[in-house]
């Protein structure tokens, strides 16, 4: 890619920030307004009955829901990496009340702000966002219970330095709980080096088993998978990184892009 790839993936989900939720997901990716890119709502579960859901704060953009299968408690201390406009920071609120602590994180100015514009709609006070890079987090060692994140590690570079990082921040004892992309198989090399696939959540993601032996490596036990579906990306959209032969292979080769909700303990 041309572009740094942080610097991608800040632009774009700084238009997302932009946008109500309706635009992204009626305008094919994101705000871009064209029809030939992710559309993130292929990608995104239904939050609407969960205790202390926001529509404000959902921008459609996730791929599960981490806080379901979390195992948060009251009182816990929660971590919200790629935090966005805060909906996962506001259901984990829900569980932990107000005893507990939800600290949001996210590299996008314009998420922080709209973050913060929501949560002072709902005033809670113990709930805050914080602007900073999942491979390099500003925040103390031990610090949580339990960190969520809902399909951002696939965004990150370097994904190894950033379940480092998870493991620095988390209690000992604690966990996390995540929803992913991951692959299975070898994406074409035009899909994978593409900048809108990467900030689409695509070409950035890595083969399942990659994924699972880099939390090993960081020191997590106890890994589980709570839940796995296939996503369907239109033909319409593959077509344009490659021929309709490479595509029938494609498919022939059960390549597939896989969401998946997973956890382990530190």
């Amino acid at each position: 890619m041309k572009k740094d790839v942080k610097e991608i993936v800040k632009a774009k989900y700084a238009l997302i920030a932009n946008h109500s939720k309706n635009q992204n997901e009626s305008s094919c990716c994101g705000s871009t307004g064209c029809c030939d890119t992710i559309d993130y709502a292929i990608f995104s579960e239904d939050y609407t009955s969960e205790k202390g859901y926001a529509e404000d704060a959902d921008l459609g953009l996730g791929c599960g829901l981490p806080t379901t299968f979390a195992n948060i408690k009251k009182g816990d201390s929660v971590l919200d990496l790629g935090s966005g406009a805060g909906n996962d920071c506001f259901i984990a609120r829900a569980i932990v009340g107000e005893k507990g602590k939800v600290t949001g994180l996210d590299f996008t100015e314009e998420m922080i702000k709209k973050a913060v514009v929501n949560n002072n709609k709902l005033g809670y006070k113990n709930v805050e966002f914080i602007r900073g890079d999942i491979e390099d987090m500003p925040l103390e060692n031990d610090s949580y219970d339990v960190v969520v994140s809902n399909c951002v590690l696939n965004l990150v570079p370097n994904k190894q330095k950033a379940f480092d990082e998870i493991y620095r921040v988390i209690k000992p004892g604690g966990h996390f709980c995540i929803s992913d992309v991951v692959i299975q198989g070898e994406l074409p090399e035009k899909l994978k080096q593409d900048a809108e696939m990467y900030a689409g959540c695509v070409s950035g993601a890595i083969n399942k088993s990659e994924y699972l032996k880099i939390i090993e490596d960081s020191g997590f036990k106890g890994v589980v998978i709570h839940k796995e579906k296939e996503i369907q990306i239109p033909n319409t959209i593959m077509l344009n990184y490659m021929t309709l032969d490479e595509l029938r292979k494609f498919k022939q080769d059960k390549i597939g892009i896989f969401s998946i909700t997973i956890s382990a303990k530190k």
